[in-house]
């Protein structure tokens, strides 16, 4: 649940506004909230200092809780073509369609906001326009890489590029804040086009219904499971709202492929099993989702028959664990079979953050003076830190919710700064 705020000559700039699902609003709470968010008080209460919020890209851990929070912000919004109209549509949900300022930017574009120059830079993840960014202010200047992986051959978008990263050697970065989620992986991340071609494997012999489980937001994901529909022979059918939300929004802005045709859900039921492959929300085991109902055999567009196959084409996000393993007993109770990531040695999911390798890449080519991991718990930090030092980034800094890292003149962190904690939504 990003909420990442930047402080220069008392005005503020926040990137990344965010959900998490499922989540207690305390550590030892035993209750879990459906929606949670960071809570924003430290902020919205001096809002006349924020200068503006801006958003990295549409994945719900970055964007999901600004629908709910603009209110106690109440200023501009910048973002790129596809998540300003992800960002629209959850602003129509809630009555705000014509309230939010939303500006769209492109890649390479600089942009004054308050007293930060911010300018966009593409790179690879596992949803379209990914961007990190250059915040520029007259103490230094910082580069924040949102989420991203080193995808040469993605099945969206142009693979990455590091021309862009190298010329930040050039720029004299003061600190470099850093996806850390798959920091403690050796070696490079998978590709997309591989996972693609995985499932391909999978599904190409099958004789019966697949489904398959899937985040919503991974519209690369989406359409390579609609080229494998194509080369297996099946009608692709989404089930579950933020699907058909998520791919109304990359066919307006030209990322879903013209000839990737998409059947109505409700004519599943009417089709021979075998021509059958549906994307469904639910991977995580949330109760009303698409596979819980599919499961308990109350899903009204479709019902699973003994030897079906359920694909679970997404990571086990930690303490989603039980909520899963019910959702596969109660298949396997019905006979319908499931496949997980720990079932296969074939990369039916792969993860859209980087690896020690890439992250040793990025160092090199931006050769910041300070490293500052984000975006992962402690230990993720930790083995971020222990990179860049060995990649000969001078500075590491590492640090908690609520400390404030001072990065000129001086640098140091200081300790609980900000009180913080988490707040639930509804929805």
């Amino acid at each position: 649940m990003n909420m990442n705020l930047y402080g220069h000559d008392g005005q503020w700039l926040m990137v990344d506004c965010g959900v998490s699902f499922n989540e207690p609003l305390t550590p030892d709470e035993i209750r879990t909230a459906d929606v949670v968010c960071a809570d924003p008080r430290f902020i919205s209460e001096q809002k006349e200092r924020l200068s503006g919020i801006v958003i990295t890209h549409a994945h719900e851990d970055h964007v999901g809780a600004l629908p709910f929070l603009w209110r106690r912000f109440k200023c501009p919004v910048y973002t790129t073509a596809f998540t300003a109209e992800v960002l629209r549509r959850k602003l129509v949900q809630v009555g705000l369609a014509d309230e939010v300022p939303v500006v769209v930017v492109k890649e390479n574009q600089s942009v004054q906001i308050g007293v930060f120059t911010v300018s966009w830079l593409s790179l690879t993840h596992s949803i379209p326009e990914p961007f990190a960014m250059t915040i520029d202010t007259p103490a230094g200047k910082i580069f924040h890489t949102g989420d991203w992986k080193i995808d040469k051959k993605p099945i969206l978008g142009e693979g990455f590029s590091p021309e862009a990263f190298k010329a930040l050697a050039k720029q004299n970065i003061l600190a470099m804040m850093c996806d850390s989620t798959n920091a403690m992986q050796p070696g490079h991340s998978i590709s997309e086009t591989t996972c693609y071609k995985a499932l391909l494997e999978v599904i190409k012999p099958e004789k019966g219904r697949v489904v398959v489980g899937c985040f919503s937001s991974n519209v690369a994901r989406l359409v390579a499971l609609g080229r494998v529909a194509q080369e297996t022979g099946r009608y692709f059918a989404l089930i579950g709202r933020s699907l058909t939300n998520m791919v109304g929004a990359a066919k307006a802005t030209g990322y879903w492929p013209d000839d990737l045709p998409l059947v109505d859900a409700a004519h599943l039921g009417y089709l021979p099993r075998e021509e059958v492959l549906a994307v469904v929300t639910g991977s995580q085991g949330e109760p009303r989702a698409t596979l819980n109902r599919l499961a308990s055999g109350s899903c009204y567009d479709l019902t699973l028959d003994p030897d079906d196959l359920v694909i679970f084409s997404a990571m086990m996000i930690p303490g989603n664990e039980d909520a899963i393993m019910r959702l596969v007993e109660q298949f396997k109770g019905q006979k319908v079979r499931t496949l997980q990531q720990q079932d296969t040695e074939l990369p039916i999911h792969v993860s859209g953050h980087p690896c020690q390798d890439e992250l040793k890449q990025l160092y090199s080519w931006v050769q910041p003076h300070v490293a500052i991991p984000v975006h992962g718990e402690a230990k993720h930090l930790d083995a971020n830190a222990k990179v860049a030092r060995n990649s000969f980034v001078p500075r590491q800094l590492v640090g908690e919710n609520g400390d404030l890292f001072q990065l000129a003149p001086s640098l140091r962190v200081r300790r609980k700064q900000v009180e913080t904690g988490r707040i639930a939504l509804s929805r």
